[in-house]
């Protein structure tokens, strides 16, 4: 067991526990995020606020998947849906579906693209 001065592991269950105010699961919008929902920021980190929450708002000032917030913060993708989802609801974070296939150009059209551009 650790002593008073001694950090925690960073993947330490009793770490995860806290961070989440011992929610197991978030509860509202968890159905709608995945690992490649886009998550952005709509407000800055406020004096106070968990440093979880303020890295989020920090560093999602481009969209960023739900599983590259997770790899940056270096938690578990559970952990991160549940801090995520309450920053959702206070409206701080905006979620985003992702690009579908279909909306995407023709990789073919932009290779001819590129090809009629260098003969230029």
């Amino acid at each position: 067991m650790s002593g008073p001065g001694e950090d925690w592991e960073e993947g330490a269950p009793e770490r995860l526990y806290v961070l989440t105010g011992g929610r197991g699961r978030a509860r509202g919008r968890t159905a709608d995020l995945d690992l490649v929902t886009l998550i952005v920021s709509r407000d800055v980190p406020k004096p106070g606020m968990q440093p979880e929450h303020a890295a989020m708002l920090r560093m999602c000032h481009y969209p960023l998947s739900v599983a590259e917030i997770s790899a940056h913060l270096v938690l578990p993708v559970s952990t991160v849906t549940t801090l995520l989802t309450d920053l959702l609801a206070d409206g701080r974070m905006e979620a985003r579906a992702p690009i579908p296939t279909a909306a995407l150009p023709d990789a073919d059209l932009l290779k001819a693209v590129m090809h009629g551009l260098q003969n230029l």
